[in-house]
């Protein structure tokens, strides 16, 4: 039976075995939800870069350049990290190169791994049926802040353990992995969207000017693109049925 395990910060990637695995990024606030909804827009691929050079090189490559740090736009890139610039016409065609704080870094530790995708609650459903079609071990990996853990990437895991059993009774967490035990738990006792407007991180974002980013990421199945990664960039997954 396929397994789901679940690392808590990017800074515990190296406990884990990623060949043969699918691993999902997770970084609810906000780099996966931004690409979810680039690519639901109708942008053709977002690239994940680690550093803010790296970002601004690409737009001699022909991308559209999108970089934050701390939360905040970073001056001189067309765009930030807030999934609602995404939201119009001009998205259709897009080939963003992004570069954030968190999400974007954890591609580069998932190379190893047999599939990368994004999750956000904004893809939660599809997402999980996507996984659950695969007979794929699945690794829900997220981003954190700076490498602590964090409430809204760890409820998320909770959230896409459960989807992907409900959909395929064939999976199971991993008995030898708590922290998918403790995500799944968090999920099912907890009013996630209460607890998540706790969290430092939400804290941290509605201090600046990206505060209506905050609901618009915790709404559920907004959209039905898969991103994945593929010829090193982020892409809309074809259906697996």
């Amino acid at each position: 039976m396929p397994f789901i395990e679940t690392c808590l910060s990017p800074a515990l990637i190296h406990s884990y075995f990623l060949p043969q695995k699918n691993v999902v990024i997770i970084d609810i606030l906000r780099a996966t939800s931004t690409i979810v909804t680039v690519l639901a827009e109708g942008g053709s691929a977002v690239l994940p870069v680690s550093s803010i050079e790296e970002c601004r090189q690409q737009q001699a490559a022909g991308y559209t350049t999108a970089a934050e740090r701390d939360g905040s736009k970073v001056a001189g890139f067309d765009f930030g990290n807030s999934p609602l610039e995404y939201r119009n016409s001009n998205t259709k065609g897009l080939r963003l190169a992004l570069s954030s704080t968190n999400g974007t870094q954890c591609v580069e530790l998932s190379k190893a791994a047999h599939g990368i995708y994004c999750g956000a609650f904004l893809n939660l459903s599809a997402l999980a049926l996507h996984l659950a079609q695969q007979q794929h071990d699945v690794l829900l990996l997220c981003a954190g802040w700076k490498n602590a853990v964090n409430a809204e990437d760890t409820l998320f895991a909770g959230a896409l353990a459960q989807a992907i059993i409900s959909q395929n009774p064939q999976f199971q967490r991993h008995p030898h992995c708590d922290s998918t035990l403790i995500a799944l738990q968090l999920w099912q006792q907890l009013n996630f969207g209460a607890l998540i407007r706790q969290s430092s991180h939400f804290h941290r974002l509605a201090q600046t000017e990206v505060r209506a980013d905050l609901d618009f990421c915790l709404q559920c199945d907004v959209y039905t693109s898969v991103p994945v990664y593929e010829g090193g960039v982020f892409v809309a997954a074809a259906p697996t049925f």
